[in-house]
C-alpha cells in the first residue's frame, strides 16, 4: 500500500513536470510518449526502492549504466563515476533521449 501511495504521488509529480515539459515538445505524440517513458522510469525507481534516493540526488548513475554489464532497465550509456544527476535532469532525459532507457522502448 505504501509503495502504491508513493507511486501515485511520484506519478502525479512527474505528470505535472511532464505537462510543463510538453510545451517544448515538438508535438503531442512525442509528449505522450515522453510521459509514458517517465512513468515507466518512476515505476522502476519505486519498485527498486530508489525514488527517495533519486529525489535526494544520492544515486551515482554510473553504478547503473550499461558499462556495469547489468540487466535490462539500466541506462544505455557510459557515465563517469560521480554522476549524481538531479531527478529533474533524469526526467528531462526521458523526453529528450528516451533511447537511453530500456523501459522507454
Amino acid at each position: 500500500m505504501l509503495k502504491r501511495l508513493a507511486l501515485l504521488g511520484a506519478t502525479a509529480s512527474v505528470a505535472a513536470l511532464a505537462f510543463t515539459t510538453t510545451a517544448t515538445a515538438s508535438n503531442s505524440s512525442n509528449a505522450i510518449a515522453g510521459t509514458r517513458c517517465v512513468k515507466a522510469g518512476v515505476t522502476f525507481l519505486v519498485e527498486n526502492n530508489l525514488l527517495k534516493a533519486a529525489a535526494l540526488r544520492q544515486i551515482d548513475y554510473d553504478t547503473i549504466d550499461s558499462d556495469g554489464g547489468g540487466d535490462a532497465g539500466l541506462i544505455n550509456t557510459d557515465l563517469p563515476p560521480g554522476s549524481y544527476l538531479s531527478l529533474g535532469t533524469v526526467i528531462r532525459l526521458h523526453f529528450t533521449n528516451p533511447e537511453l532507457f530500456d523501459w522507454c522502448a
